[in-house]
């Protein structure tokens, strides 16, 4: 077979290193190559393809970041071949069962939990996919794999059939990428177009986009409900799919030992132990009678909704930074109920807050260094609340002024501790 992998990066290059290791030929091309990644590719063995021709090419592996509908990706398909993504590779060569996740939100957390949760019962479970590292890189050195999958992953999925599906929230993003959000939708609902009897469903019992999503589905269904965090509804739902994989295993091994017992008794010790992701949801700090909560992974309009549910009442909010095209005016109710103050920071922040300005005080904050803006939104929350919380979940993204969402998330916690926080 005539083999192209069309993008580099950490799933291009993953696909790369799983082709060798199997045996498999390829070139390889990236429209924005980098020199060190070329490298790579090449110490692996094999050749850069300078410019694809149509009509050359009997597959090609796309990475993630590149568009299923870009003209060379078009032209590709046009020319006769077939256009998959990693999760369809990794699927058709390896015979590792899969769990695979996805959402317009908490999708890294509940991968992380249900590794967690499958570890506990025995199995050699790994993360991959979407989350570091590629599925790839460690679906031949495990037992099971809990896979994060994003739109961008199930929008090049062909036969891709994970043994559980689990369903959290279909929201809104990415409408810039899919054009509609019923393509966004579809693309999500990729995940369980191919499972059969055998299968199990794991879903929201309480999205009615989800309920109507999975009508047809003859996998075994297995609901969850929202509670009332984010981590406590992605433990929920890591749960439901650690538990649903072991009856498959049940039924499939019937000898097997298991380290605990495959129920939620036996692993409602493990929900404590569960890891805390970085960026995401956590109580870390107070000061006095207020409580400081970042979540600055929240930038989809979903994921801040349920933050701001979540959070102690009164709210401080710091909004703000690279503006995603979220329409904040959809928050107003929630606004409306839970929050006193909108601290505005960032490049776009007063323009995420102007919709807002009739339900609350809005303050902006023009500083333009990251950190002496943070300071300011902690101080101005200070002289405003001596109760509830302030939470930062920008509905926006870092790069106006961080680097990423992990260095804002670094930097909010810093400040808060240098101006008096205690943990806790």
């Amino acid at each position: 077979m005539r083999r192209l992998v069309y993008g580099l990066g950490r799933s291009g290059l993953g696909v790369l290193a799983y082709l060798q290791r199997h045996g498999l030929s390829a070139s390889f091309y990236d429209d924005k190559l980098k020199p060190e990644e070329a490298e790579q590719a090449l110490r692996l063995g094999f050749t850069l393809e300078p410019n694809p021709t149509p009509g050359l090419y009997d597959q090609v592996i796309a990475a993630p970041g590149v568009p299923i509908q870009h003209p060379r990706l078009a032209a590709l398909r046009e020319g006769g071949a077939e256009v998959i993504g990693e999760a369809e590779l990794v699927y058709r060569h390896s015979q590792t069962p899969l769990i695979g996740i996805t959402g317009t939100a908490g999708k890294t957390s509940c991968t992380l939990f249900t590794g967690h949760f499958l570890r506990a019962l025995g199995f050699k479970a790994v993360e991959g996919g979407n989350i570091d590292p590629p599925l790839a890189s460690v679906v031949d050195d495990a037992e099971v794999v809990a896979a994060e999958m994003s739109s961008f992953q199930l929008e090049r999925v062909v036969h891709f059939r994970p043994r559980v599906a689990v369903l959290l929230l279909l929201g809104v993003d990415h409408l810039d990428r899919h054009g509609s959000l019923e393509a966004y939708h579809a693309a999500k609902l990729n995940l369980i177009k191919n499972l059969t009897a055998e299968d199990a469903l794991v879903y929201n019992a309480k999205d009615p986009r989800i309920l109507a999503g999975i009508e047809g589905s003859p996998a075994r269904r297995y609901p969850f409900e929202p509670a009332n965090s984010p981590r406590e509804t992605n433990l929920n739902a890591a749960l439901q799919a650690a538990l649903a994989y072991a009856q498959i295993v049940q039924r499939e091994q019937p000898g097997r030992t298991w380290a605990v017992e495959p129920s939620a008794q036996g692993l409602a010790p493990y929900r404590a132990t569960a890891p805390q992701p970085e960026a995401r949801y956590e109580v870390f700090a107070h000061i006095g009678g207020l409580q400081f909560i970042d979540d600055s992974i929240a930038t989809r309009l979903d994921s801040v909704r349920m933050a701001l549910e979540a959070a102690p009442g009164p709210v401080a909010w710091i909004l703000g930074g690279v503006d995603k095209g979220a329409p904040s005016a959809e928050l107003l109710e929630v606004v409306a109920r839970k929050v006193r103050l909108i601290l505005a920071v960032g490049r776009d922040g007063p323009h995420l807050a102007a919709p807002l300005r009739g339900q609350v005080e809005v303050v902006e904050i023009s500083e333009p260094d990251g950190r002496k803006a943070l300071r300011e939104a902690v101080l101005e929350a200070r002289r405003r609340l001596t109760t509830g919380s302030v939470l930062l979940a920008p509905l926006a993204t870092s790069f106006d002024q961080f680097k990423d969402y992990k260095e804002r998330s670094k930097v909010f916690r810093e400040v808060v501790m240098e101006l008096g926080g205690s943990h806790g």
